[in-house]
């Protein structure tokens, strides 16, 4: 399925981080916290030029975007104010 952000909408695939194990401490998956960095994937045209472009690495908020299926993938559907910055 193709997926085409529309306004100023940013389609973020999550990336995971890697974990530190200190211990024999075993946590759940359902009680990690999801991780807040991630890969543009699409961009809309944007109402004004937009400061992302795909690929780029992003920093997002915990709470923010909507999570979305595709192609059994769960993706993020955020406004780029929502975006807090681009990793270089």
């Amino acid at each position: 399925m193709a997926f085409r952000p529309l306004n100023d909408n940013v389609l973020i695939r999550r990336l995971e981080v890697e974990e530190e194990q200190q211990g024999s401490i075993i946590i759940p998956d359902t009680a990690k916290e999801k991780p807040q960095e991630g890969q543009v994937l699409a961009v809309g045209p944007g109402k004004r030029q937009l400061g992302v472009a795909v690929d780029n690495k992003v920093l997002f908020g915990k709470y923010a975007g909507t999570e979305i299926t595709i192609d059994g993938e769960e993706l993020l559907v955020m406004r780029e104010s929502d975006l807090l910055g681009v990793v270089e």
